[in-house]
Parts: structure tokens; sequence; C-alpha cells
């Protein structure tokens, strides 16, 4: 392939050649585009050909060539049950958004009341033996067929990334108007001060891959009150900080960040702000 762009970041832990890289930066990012170009209308059938044709034209991508164990399937999701510590009660109706193999949420299912996994696609393996309280929703990702008010916690891991700028606003108000007052938004999403965290990240300062957007927790911060999430409650260090003081800590030490040399800030964020992890508490 002529004109190959250059990596501006070490790629060696990767498993893939320089080649294989340019070229999955470069279908991946023209596949975006087109996304990002899109209406809404149109992206309700335009994921599934354009995720089919990058996995055409990049043979050689993670999601087809890595093969994933039991053991590691079960840490997975030991390890996102653990950002829902003490929100998983008998009495409590559970929704998680993007559930994909619906694993955690079958999980999830033994502690609590009731289940919803809400995709636009069942993405369970053939055969999977559900729980009786385990409800899989199929959606267009704006009207969720979930009774107005009925959940407690709703959940998107590695999720909000991947939406469409004119989709956001959307999603917030379904997924506010899903929940209880008093309920709860978790999410985790990548931070942008460490990222881009898509295919761009070895040849772009800014995601241009399939990950539209990422994150800080102000911006998290000022989303949720627009939708009515007065309080925004952060994950640090392995654990959720039910503290106000915490959240105005964290958003003091990202401003902080984003004053020093770009570089620096990278670097540091490497270890400082991987992720944005948060709990969202509707009014």
């Amino acid at each position: 392939m002529a004109h190959l762009p250059q990596c501006i970041r070490d790629f060696s832990n990767t498993g893939r050649s320089h080649e294989q890289l340019a070229n999955h930066y470069l279908v991946e990012k023209k596949l975006a585009d087109e996304l990002r170009a899109s209406t809404r209308d149109q992206r309700l059938s335009l994921f599934p050909r354009l995720y089919g044709e990058l996995f055409r034209q990049v043979p050689d991508h993670p999601r087809l060539t890595r093969r994933i164990s039991e053991e590691e399937s079960s840490r997975t999701v030991a390890a996102r049950k653990l950002i829902l510590k003490g929100k998983l009660k008998p009495e409590t109706v559970f929704m998680e958004i993007a559930p994909g193999d619906c694993k955690l949420a079958c999980e999830v299912a033994k502690d609590v009341k009731k289940v919803y996994a809400a995709d636009i696609s069942d993405q369970r393996e053939p055969g999977m033996v559900v729980p009786d309280n385990f409800e899989m929703v199929v959606f267009d990702g704006l009207n969720l067929d979930v009774e107005t008010h009925s959940v407690d916690v709703a959940f998107s891991y590695q999720f909000l990334e991947h939406l469409h700028p004119d989709d956001l606003d959307p999603h917030f108000e379904l997924v506010a108007k899903a929940l209880k007052p008093g309920g709860v938004y978790i999410l985790d999403t990548p931070h942008a001060y460490s990222g881009p965290h898509d295919v761009s990240r070895y040849f772009s300062e800014k995601p241009e891959g399939f990950h539209m957007h990422e994150w800080t927790y102000r911006e998290l911060r000022e989303l949720g009150r627009k939708h009515g999430f007065d309080k925004m409650y952060v994950y640090r260090f392995g654990r959720r900080w039910d503290s106000e003081l915490f959240t105005r800590l964290t958003l003091v030490v990202e401003s902080f960040m984003r004053m020093l040399p770009k570089n620096l800030a990278w670097k540091l964020s490497q270890r400082l702000f991987l992720g944005v992890t948060v709990c969202l508490v509707k009014d």
C-alpha cells in the first residue's frame, strides 16, 4: 500500500505490523467519516453495514482474530460487576445498554428483581440459557419499550464514545425517562486526555475512527445536568466515591492536566485518566 501514514506512537504491543495498522486506520477512518456525515434515519441501518465492511477489509481486526477464553470472559464480567457494587439489591430493576453477549446482564440477574438488556440487535450466543428475570429488548436506539420510571440502575460500558453527536441528547433523554427518581446511570467510557483509544491512536492526536468523541469528567457532569442528573460521583482507584468533595477534587486535577504541555499531559494520563467512570444520579 503506497503512502502509508506514519505511526506517531509505539505499536509493538499490538502484535500487528505497520502496514496492518495503517490499513485498519485508513479503512475505519473512511467508514467513520460516512457515519459522521449520516442522518439519524440513515444510522438505523448504517451500523451493521459499516462494521461488516470494516471486518471485510481488515481481516486482521482484533475482534476477528482474538480468542477470549472462558476464564478471561469471567474476569471481564467480574470486573464490570464490581463497578456496580452497592447498587444491586433484590428489589433492583437493572438495565444494561449495549450489553453485547449479555453475560454481565445474566450474572447481574442473580442479584436483582429484573434485568433488561437493551441493544439494536440480539448478540447472544445461539442457545444461550438466560434467567427468568432477564428480558432482551431490541430497539432502534431511540424508542425503548421499557416502562417509564421503572428502572433503578442503568449501565453502559464503552458505549458512549460510539454515539453520533446528534444521538447524545436522545440517548440521555431515553435513559432519564426509563429511570425512577433517584435512579442512577453508571457508565464507563475512554478519557479524552489519554486518547485516542480507537485505532487512530497510532496516527492522530484525535479520534478519527469509530470513536465519535472521547470524554472528560467535566463534560459528562455538564451533559448529565442537562438531562436531570443533578449529582455525579466518580470512580477512582478501584472504587466509587459517593462524595461531592471527591468529585470536585477530580475535576480540579483534570483542569490542571489540561494546562500542562500536551505530550506531558498525555503521558501522565496513561496512569491518571485512562477512562471516565461515573455514577449519574437522577433528580
